[in-house]
């Protein structure tokens, strides 16, 4: 049986050794800083999730209004899933809905006053880990002046 070869694979640049360890670096940074989060959500009494999904509104790019079907693709989860989140969101009193005033069919989701405070503690421990992992983040991404 013979194989024919793969272009692509010869197109491929060549990976060394020192391109394996970054790139396991990095992976290892991110499942450490996905950890503190993890730990930080739960101390503020939410799950990993809700906090994403708290952080997901807040920080919809061009702070436009954030439907369920945005909240669900920003989480990389099912309409289903992003649904019942929301449900559970609510029920604590961290997000509101509030149906669009043109489209009745269309629902927004906006943050309480208690998810704001929440969401404000827990976006200044992240920032000030992510300042503490920097150093070591810019070592490892190609083009940051290393």
């Amino acid at each position: 049986m013979s194989t024919k070869p793969n272009p692509q694979r010869q197109q491929r640049p060549a990976i060394g050794q020192a391109d394996y360890q970054r790139l396991s670096e990095f992976r290892y940074l991110i499942r450490c800083f996905l950890e503190f989060s993890s730990v930080q959500a739960q101390r503020a009494g939410l799950t990993a999730r809700q906090h994403q999904a708290l952080l997901a509104i807040k920080g919809f790019p061009g702070g436009g209004p954030v439907t369920i079907g945005d909240l669900a693709e920003r989480l990389r989860i099912r309409h289903h899933s992003a649904v019942e989140l929301t449900d559970r969101l609510c029920e604590a009193g961290l997000v509101v809905r509030v149906q669009d005033a043109d489209d009745h069919r269309r629902v927004f989701l906006t943050l309480t006053e208690k998810a704001d405070d929440c969401l404000a503690d827990l976006s200044a421990a992240h920032l000030d880990e992510l300042d503490r992992i920097e150093p070591v983040l810019r070592r490892l991404l190609p083009g940051s002046g290393s």
